[in-house]
């Protein structure tokens, strides 16, 4: 998309020495041209110059204007876009000039979290937490219509009334925000499923995903933002979980799926043990065994490791063909 901002090159000033001209031109000038005519009996054109100096001045005082750091204005004059002035402090500007201004600091987004479907169907809940900020103020202001968006905002009252609508500008840069993270959110949770099931051991879950898929989050969310002038520094999945309904079914199965887990690790455990006690017998001849007591052994000895209650011995006091 064409970027069409650009920096305000017009009429500007600096605001502390139009404040000194400005509140010169209101009281003292007029006052003067006042007095001033009437002691030279010319009384008409004194008043008149007073006050064309005193209407002036009204006119002069529209054309200040303040900005803190990481904060902008767009300037119009009489709906045609001027440019964006980005400098910070008190400032004069033409006062024909349409001041809309807008933070450029970076905020927070945490919605509650929503129920999508993953890969493979299954409900989940899924919520993210998300910082952006304002990076093209043209687009920002004149590529959506915030003024619709700001209807269902809600917004403190402040007894600064340009507070006031910056504020209600920003809350509607927020719900857009806000609707756009939402279907994002869905359309990357449906790509990957939550966890892997038993049969699968390869491919990335929602889970396992991490910074990859927190990557694909922002680049989906920066797509969709670009058209608002808006940039996503950081998104990040901060709750994962089933939804209710299925929730309990899929509690049963991993715990399943760690008991069959660990069941493979002690059987291959006891194996192990089993194959080792058989060669250190070998090995150093302290038994012959022939292939029936061997199996009888090896099953004795698997029986005791691999049994989930401790084995009772049981002493043969004979011999081992009795």
């Amino acid at each position: 998309m064409e970027n069409k901002e650009f920096a305000f090159k017009g009429l500007r000033a600096n605001g502390f020495v139009m404040l000194f001209i400005t509140l010169a031109m209101t009281v003292f000038l007029p006052i003067y041209m006042v007095v001033a005519g009437i002691n030279d009996n010319i009384q008409v054109w004194g008043m008149v110059t007073g006050i064309v100096l005193f209407i002036l001045a009204m006119f002069f005082w529209n054309g200040f204007i303040k900005l803190e750091p990481n904060e902008a204005a767009a300037f119009l004059f009489f709906g045609k876009y001027r440019g964006t002035y980005r400098e910070t402090g008190y400032h004069w500007v033409n006062p024909l000039l349409n001041k809309k201004r807008v933070s450029l600091r970076a905020r927070n987004l945490n919605p509650e979290p929503i129920k999508v479907n993953d890969r493979n169907g299954n409900p989940i809940l899924i919520g993210m937490v998300i910082v952006w900020k304002l990076e093209n103020v043209y687009k920002a202001l004149f590529e959506i219509d915030s003024q619709s968006l700001a209807v269902n905002g809600r917004v403190q009252a402040s007894a600064d009334t340009t507070s006031l609508v910056v504020a209600k500008r920003m809350n509607a840069f927020e719900e857009f925000v806000k609707v756009q993270s939402d279907a994002a959110l869905r359309q990357v949770a449906g790509l990957y499923a939550y966890d892997t099931l038993g049969d699968e051991k390869d491919g990335m879950t929602l889970r396992s995903g991490g910074e990859e898929i927190n990557q694909q989050l922002a680049d989906k969310l920066n797509q969709r933002l670009a058209m608002a002038g808006i940039t996503v520094v950081e998104a990040r999945i901060n709750y994962l979980a089933y939804a209710p309904e299925i929730a309990a079914v899929m509690l049963r199965r991993q715990q399943a799926e760690a008991i069959i887990a660990a069941r493979e690790k002690i059987v291959e455990g006891a194996v192990s043990m089993v194959k080792i006690a058989l060669d250190k017998l070998s090995d150093e001849e302290i038994i012959e065994l022939d292939d029936d007591k061997k199996a009888a052994m090896v099953s004795n000895l698997l029986v005791v490791l691999c049994g989930d209650e401790q084995a009772q011995p049981v002493v043969n006091t004979g011999t081992l063909h009795k």
